[in-house]
């Protein structure tokens, strides 16, 4: 059997002889100018054994510059991380150096 999950949001029968399933390409929302970012920097250790991260929320735009953005810190901080629900997960406490590499990459709103 296929391991492909359907595009059918989870419908698997209607009793609605006109009934249209509601198509998944939501349109992305277009990056913000970095300037423009109102990016949060918070220090979270929540569901993580203890273990303090550094999050950044509020990013505004695709996922795939999301996924640059949070490369780019991860390597400026010179430690690992992830970017997962919209927000981008450093490990430890790098609010100092995020907050400095953000303002030195034009992200003025980054607090």
């Amino acid at each position: 059997m296929s391991k492909k999950k359907s595009s059918d949001n989870g419908i698997v029968y209607s009793t609605d002889p006109e009934f249209q399933p509601q198509p998944d390409d939501l349109p992305e929302e277009e990056t913000l100018p970095a300037a423009r970012q109102p990016l949060r920097i918070r220090l979270d250790a929540k569901h993580r054994a203890g273990k303090a991260v550094t999050l950044i929320e509020g990013f505004v735009g695709t996922e795939s510059d999301l996924e640059t953005l949070g490369k780019g810190l991860k390597s400026f901080c010179g430690v690992g991380g992830s970017v997962k629900d919209r927000q981008i997960i450093i490990q430890g406490d790098q609010r100092n150096k995020v907050l400095q590499w953000l303002k030195k990459n034009g992200y003025t709103q980054a607090k």
